[in-house]
């Protein structure tokens, strides 16, 4: 089925879903699977097949190439993805396009209460009307992608409601860190009376985490849109800004050491701050790689989810280095 004019992003999925697909059983041997297939046939067009058990319920996903390429006698349970990401029926054409530009899949299920597949919906729907173009090939892929991204933006922007609906629990996680930073503060009330300059400079260690933490994320959010998140990508990138991170905060803290140590003549305090700022740096950088990694690997946004909780987790690593060292040296 094709959409012809604009998308009605308010209508049920499943107005638009395909019901040409064969159900795989996942007991059956690829042998068998193959004879369901050309028996039923795959309708216009079928990217994934879809594998349920006995009472027809989505269990899986096998992938065209190992179906073609395993053994006849193999069992689709050997071979299938386990997990596979579905739409709910009662899911919007709305959500379903958010499905489509997160996971960045052809094609997802629709499934009931009982996750029986009830229609398939798939790229196909939208190309077209996203597009404005009859090409059908891997090369308007990642533009099909793109600009369904900013169909939907505009779309976010005609509902405040779901706007906040989308973006509130996120900032959630604002409200706790500075609730933490707060109560840290309150810890250390004791260091910050004996030692005035600590607190002089609190704002700019906060500041040039909060700054070291953005960029690191905004980098790997850049990435991750290119790049599958495996153990390789990870480690690869982590000594990458690791090495990134102690050139950034040798030269932050050593810099403002100098400020306070010409400022004060206190070179306890100059120790205490340019190393707390070196020290605080690193953390804020690998917070910055590990948050939107993490995010993403849950398939979770990592536009929307990343800022609030890195911001939040390098305020608290920060306080918590920076006070602490303070207690330490300044006592």
């Amino acid at each position: 089925m094709k959409i012809s004019g604009a998308i009605d992003f308010n209508a049920p999925a499943l107005n638009y879903a395909r019901k040409d697909f064969p159900l795989l059983e996942a007991d059956a041997s690829v042998q068998k699977a193959l004879e369901t297939i050309r028996r039923e046939g795959i309708g216009e067009r079928v990217i994934y097949f879809y594998v349920g058990d006995e009472r027809e319920r989505l269990v899986g996903v096998v992938p065209t190439r190992r179906l073609l390429t395993a053994a006849p006698a193999t069992r689709l349970r050997e071979i299938m993805v386990p997990r596979v990401i579905a739409l709910p029926a009662e899911a919007t054409v709305f959500e379903a396009c958010e499905f489509f530009v997160l996971y960045k899949f052809l094609a997802f299920p629709l499934v009931d209460a009982e996750r029986r597949i009830v229609g398939i919906v798939d790229t196909d729907i939208f190309m077209e009307s996203i597009l404005e173009s009859e090409e059908r090939n891997e090369g308007v892929r990642d533009d099909f992608f793109e600009a369904l991204g900013f169909h939907l933006a505009q779309v976010r922007g005609a509902s405040p409601w779901r706007i906040f609906r989308y973006r509130f629990p996120w900032l959630l996680v604002t409200v706790a860190g500075g609730t933490v930073c707060a109560l840290l503060a309150g810890f250390f009330e004791a260091t910050l009376a004996r030692s005035l300059i600590i607190a002089f400079f609190l704002i700019m260690v906060l500041g040039l985490n909060e700054s070291v933490s953005a960029q690191s994320m905004s980098v790997t959010t850049q990435a991750l849109r290119s790049v599958p998140v495996t153990w390789q990508w990870f480690k690869i990138a982590f000594q990458r800004e690791i090495a990134t991170a102690l050139l950034l905060g040798l030269t932050c803290g050593t810099l403002v050491g100098i400020i306070v140590w010409i400022w004060r003549a206190d070179r306890r305090s100059a120790f205490v701050i340019g190393g707390s700022i070196a020290l605080s740096l690193v953390s804020a950088c690998v917070i910055g790689l590990c948050v939107p990694s993490f995010l993403h690997r849950l398939k979770l946004d990592p536009k929307i989810a990343a800022g609030p909780v890195t911001l939040a987790l390098a305020d608290i690593f920060a306080l918590v280095i920076y006070f602490t060292s303070a207690w330490v040296v300044l006592r």
